[in-house]
């Protein structure tokens, strides 16, 4: 892109100088100015360059902003010159007429140039809030009553949100803004090699998003200025935008609750889809650890609830098949008692599924 500009503005330059030189030629009496003519050619083609480069950073949708603010600084004073405020009695036209002409045509043109001014600065103040009303959404239409999600940093260090969206089970249209994108390029680029790989994961999974076809995938270019960390601005956007906030940083939840954004949560989603073991089930567990009673082992299930297993001591650090006896409910969850079942095979080592 940069060398596309260069040659641009080499062309531009050339054309200016081309422009100076055949108004002289146009113009009989500049014939002996012809390469002054050149020269301001050049000069003027050279400003509008460096204006160019001034703007750089001039996006698109700064421009929208400040086209609408001119319009509405410019209605704005077209309503006011037209009231009867500057009306002028024509009946008795003298000088002291004309001179208040005057006044009220320089009145006009300070009103113009003060409302048009105004609306644009204030357009590109709150260019962010302007341009939620359309975000950029890789110019493809999309369902405007589809539910919104805004995705932040950890959701996509987290890895799930992949495999759930290749599922078909989200319901959601995903926001991933532009200073998400920059915040795990910067964790990618760090020298911690911890940081290093879980900011390369984040840009694998949101790589892995942006290919898949069957989701809603949307990224909003807003800056959202005056916003000092990634999870205000990730609050404010979910609010301006009333979207929820998917994450599975629970400090960034409880501050989106207090500011009325509701959020989802991938670990209690996952935690949701862990089966929900009854008595009589017959399942396999790991054995980690000596139980207290004797002769009893210890396992996990998946969602972390303990598993006593009565007559397992022996079989500590393999997977044998078990039969679920009781559960009991308690604080950290819920305790399942279990007995080996009958007829069992050969104990194998491995992880409980």
């Amino acid at each position: 892109m940069p060398t596309t500009l260069r040659v641009i503005r080499l062309f531009f330059l050339l054309l200016a100088l081309l422009g100076g030189w055949l108004i002289s030629y146009a113009i009989p009496e500049w014939d002996e100015y012809r390469w002054l003519g050149v020269f301001i050619g050049g000069a003027l083609g050279a400003l509008v360059i460096l204006i160019d480069i001034l703007l750089k950073g001039f996006s698109l949708r700064g421009l929208s902003a400040l086209t609408f603010g001119l319009f509405v600084g410019w209605l704005c004073a077209f309503l006011i010159g037209s009231s009867p405020l500057f009306d002028v009695p024509f009946e008795d036209w003298d000088e002291s007429t004309f001179i208040l002409t005057q006044n009220l045509y320089l009145v006009r043109l300070v009103l113009y140039i003060v409302l048009m001014y105004l609306g644009a600065v204030i357009a590109l103040r709150g260019r962010d809030e302007f341009n939620l009303v359309i975000p950029y959404v890789r110019f493809v239409p999309h369902n405007v009553d589809v539910p919104l999600a805004l995705v932040d940093t950890s959701a996509l260090i987290d890895g799930r949100l992949a495999g759930i969206c290749k599922s078909g089970f989200m319901g959601y249209g995903l926001i991933i803004p532009r200073f998400v994108i920059d915040e795990l390029q910067a964790i990618a680029d760090a020298r911690d090699p911890g940081r290093k790989a879980r900011g390369r994961k984040g840009l694998e999974v949101l790589n892995r998003l942006r290919a898949m076809k069957e989701i809603d995938l949307r990224i909003n270019d807003s800056s959202v200025e005056n916003r000092g960390s990634v999870d205000a601005k990730l609050v404010y956007l979910a609010q301006s935008m009333k979207a929820k906030l998917l994450t599975t940083d629970y400090n960034l939840a409880k501050v989106a609750e207090f500011h009325n954004v509701q959020w989802l949560n991938l670990n209690s989603l996952a935690k949701a889809l862990n089966p929900q073991p009854v008595v009589g089930d017959s399942l396999e567990v790991h054995l980690a650890k000596p139980g207290k009673d004797p002769g009893q082992a210890v396992g996990y299930l998946p969602d972390g609830s303990m598993v006593v297993v009565a007559d397992a001591r022996n079989a500590i650090g393999t997977t044998v098949p078990v039969e679920i006896e009781s559960i009991i409910p308690s604080a950290g969850g819920k305790m399942v008692f279990a007995r080996r079942a009958p007829d069992n095979p050969p104990a194998k080592s491995g992880q409980s599924f």
